[in-house]
């Protein structure tokens, strides 16, 4: 019985596997015919689709489409959906959990070859782009109108990856994140349908906002094929500079103010000491090695000299002057303060910096403003009884920020420590009223967590999967795990 049982087991896999392989072998000879030239099986393409910038294991699909329009899209869609074949959107490949890992095998679809700009209207302040597009060739384009699109993760991410996962970046605190600066989305969903989510109008009271739905759902609703973006003047102005502060709880503390006081700041970034000193060493700077706001102000020139002034004065009123002495540097050129920028988006491989060879396991909890010292105090205390070093970045205008905690990839010890510190930091996070990801996503990583993030509302969430998406095809087992 024990035999028999074993053998219908294995003659069970054994049909399943030779199913899905045939299944896949259908999906290549149907696509390759439509689309002549734009699938690939080659074994450097499909690594180079299943691995991102996380700490995830990679994992690559089984083949690579590259679409050049929306109707391909669909027919890639359609044909994955009538032979159960998973679908993977992928963009620059610069996500932090393993969103575009093809942990189920299946089609990757790589919407860099969909890469033009529809439409720029000054008169509307929107634009309208492909998914493909990058976020820096559409500043260079709207550059020439005098307009600039705001969200910057640092990355220079594909406008439909920073769609799917919500990014934000530096400049949220003034500007926001990609929930407030998408308009609307032209998306292909599980079935093949193209459909458009909104109008382009500047605000809409008509139904369910199904706009909002698709920003962050990481490619697991449908596949995000054109963005409308909301855009904004280049300021008249802009200044960048640098305050250092004797201990982290002083700097949280400045930020805090600065909000209570309507201080309009364009950027305000908190790295800790250990962050600098990896600065330092990655960007050749130096920067004395010690808590550091990165700031900057934008508007008219008087508007920015206000808001430097009043910025000074709060600190030095919550600060001893003594303490921050000449801490605060403005940047004299554009040139500085892109040299102060480019560091600054460079914490990851700054992070590097400090163990090399190392592998950066990155937090990015996001708490109330009130909340924040406190967070910050206790997951660094718990930090310091570790073994991990984990220096400190943070958006800290939103009360945003990152552990990065260095470990050996090779070191099976390290990483179980790093994930329970990690573990400990998400569910400080979450008792404050926070979130697991303010900007990552949840991709494999942060997916435990939703629930109790969610509480009552967790099971709506795997409702709307199953409604959109229910033979599960739509980048499986990401965000919500339905098998």
């Amino acid at each position: 019985m024990i035999v028999l049982r074993f053998m219908q087991g294995r003659a069970s896999t054994l049909i399943s596997s030779f199913m899905a392989t045939n299944s896949i072998t259908s999906v290549l000879t149907i696509l390759s015919d439509a689309m002549p030239g734009q699938v690939s099986t080659a074994t450097d393409i499909l690594q180079a689709h299943g691995k991102d910038y996380s700490w995830h294991r990679p994992a690559a699909p089984e083949a690579v489409c590259f679409p050049r329009s929306n109707e391909e899209v669909a027919l890639i869609v359609k044909t994955c959906g009538e032979h159960g074949v998973p679908i993977i959107p992928f963009g620059a490949g610069s996500s932090l959990e393993g969103g575009v890992l093809a942990t189920r095998g299946g089609v990757s679809v790589d919407l860099t070859q969909m890469n033009k700009i529809l439409n720029v209207s000054v008169a509307d302040m929107d634009c309208t782009v492909q998914g493909g597009v990058r976020r820096l060739q559409l500043n260079e384009r709207l550059a020439a109108d005098g307009m600039f699109f705001p969200v910057d993760p640092g990355a220079n991410a594909t406008l439909g990856g920073m769609t799917a996962t919500r990014a934000s970046g530096t400049n949220a605190v003034r500007y926001g994140t990609m929930r407030e600066n998408v308009v609307s989305l032209k998306v292909v969903l599980a079935d093949g349908q193209i459909i458009e989510t909104g109008t382009r109008a500047r605000k809409s009271a008509a139904g369910y906002d199904l706009t909002r739905l698709f920003v962050g759902s990481e490619g697991t609703l449908g596949i995000i094929t054109e963005v409308t973006l909301r855009m904004q003047r280049i300021p008249a102005r802009i200044e960048a500079a640098v305050i250092r502060f004797p201990d982290i709880s002083s700097a949280i503390d400045v930020v805090i103010k600065t909000h209570a006081a309507g201080i309009r700041m364009a950027r305000i970034e908190l790295l800790d000491g250990l962050m600098m000193q990896g600065m330092n060493l990655y960007s050749n700077l130096q920067y004395p090695e010690q808590p550091t706001l990165f700031l900057e102000f934008n508007g008219s020139p008087s508007e920015v000299d206000d808001q430097v002034r009043a910025f000074r004065q709060l600190a030095d009123r919550t600060v001893n002057p003594d303490a921050i002495g000449d801490g605060f540097e403005q940047a004299a050129t554009p040139a500085e303060r892109e040299r102060l920028w480019h560091a600054r988006h460079h914490a990851y491989h700054s992070s590097i910096a400090l163990r090399p060879g190392c592998q950066v396991m990155s937090s990015d909890v996001c708490v109330p403003m009130s909340k924040l010292n406190a967070c910050v105090q206790a997951v660094r205390d718990d930090v310091a009884r570790s073994s991990i070093i984990a220096p400190l970045v943070g958006h800290i205008g939103e009360g945003n920020f990152h552990m990065q905690f260095l470990v050996d990839p090779e070191n099976d010890a390290e990483i179980a420590e790093a994930r329970l510190l990690h573990e400990r930091l998400v569910n400080m996070a979450l008792s404050y009223g926070g979130t697991c990801t303010g900007e990552h996503g949840v991709g494999i990583g942060k997916r435990k967590y939703l629930e109790a993030e969610y509480g009552d509302a967790f099971g709506l969430l795997k409702n709307i999967k199953l409604a959109l998406d229910p033979g599960n095809i739509m980048n499986p087992g990401k965000v919500i795990a339905l098998s």
